[in-house]
């Protein structure tokens, strides 16, 4: 018998990243839906997605939905820029009706068609996510003469995993891919990579108010909320705060420290293998 609306209500929101990044999007839905709870799995053994082929990219984001399709996750959300340029589709394919598959690109390229038309975009990125040129794509397909210029910065990623960030080290590196002339003349610049929310203050104190910086787990997180009310699947409100669970492919003490900084307070990192 298939579960009613109701039945599936309660299940939980998957969300899976290269890494720890994505905890920036599992953070920001967490604040604006308090009462689901999340199973997160970052693929520490394989990061980083961005300098990856699309075939192993795929592969391993199989692997993570065996992992949240058994957990009876009703949402699973794609929660890394480079995954959803290279597997979405494939994933969407590949679990069917057992749960909704929902990205972290389609949500800001509709704002962005919404806010920027007949203007220029900035975005940055890692190499597989702005190679694969899937934004480009989308925003055309928009059609709202919105002029996109992109630049893969994939220094930034494991910058960030490693804690350099707010300090000379990593205001250099940020300094001189802003001031690359693919990024000249543009509106409003998109952060096209889970991590980089964490550097949002350094980029914003780079352009100091001339240009919009989107932030798009907040995107994200609005759009998965408006998708679960319209499709009768936000859980009840509930006296206790759920409890989330963490996973991560390959376990080390320093991404369980960095967790608090992604996420915003310490969580309990389980060990969970892709290939044993």
């Amino acid at each position: 018998m298939a579960p009613t609306s109701s039945d599936l209500a309660t299940r939980p929101i998957g969300v899976f990243d290269s890494g720890i990044g994505g905890l920036t999007v599992a953070r920001a839905v967490n604040r604006v839906l308090p009462h689901e709870r999340l199973i997160y799995f970052g693929d520490t053994a394989h990061l980083p997605y961005g300098d990856k082929s699309q075939a192993a990219i795929q592969a391993y984001s199989i692997k993570i939905c065996d992992l949240l399709l058994r957990q009876q996750c009703k949402v699973i959300l794609i929660a890394c820029n480079s995954a959803s340029a290279a597997a979405y589709e494939l994933v969407r394919e590949y679990v069917g009706s057992k749960a909704r598959v929902l990205n972290v690109i389609d949500p800001i390229v509709a704002h962005i068609g919404e806010v920027y038309a007949g203007r220029t975009v900035g975005l940055i990125g890692t190499k597989q996510t702005v190679n694969s040129n899937v934004y480009k794509k989308k925003i055309d397909d928009l059609d709202a003469n919105v002029q996109l210029q992109s630049l893969a910065t994939p220094l930034l990623v494991p910058m960030i995993e490693e804690g350099f960030f707010e300090n000379n080290i990593s205001d250099n590196i940020i300094r001189t891919y802003l001031a690359n002339p693919h990024l000249d003349g543009i509106d409003a610049l998109v952060l096209g990579c889970t991590h980089y929310p964490l550097i949002q203050e350094e980029i914003k104190a780079y352009y100091q108010g001339r240009v919009a910086v989107l932030d798009a787990s907040d995107v994200v997180a609005q759009h998965v909320k408006a998708y679960l009310l319209d499709h009768q699947l936000a859980a009840p409100t509930t006296a206790n705060s759920p409890e989330h669970l963490f996973y991560v492919s390959d376990f080390t003490r320093s991404f369980e420290e960095s967790t608090r900084i992604f996420f915003g307070y310490q969580v309990r990192l389980e060990h969970y293998p892709l290939w044993e």
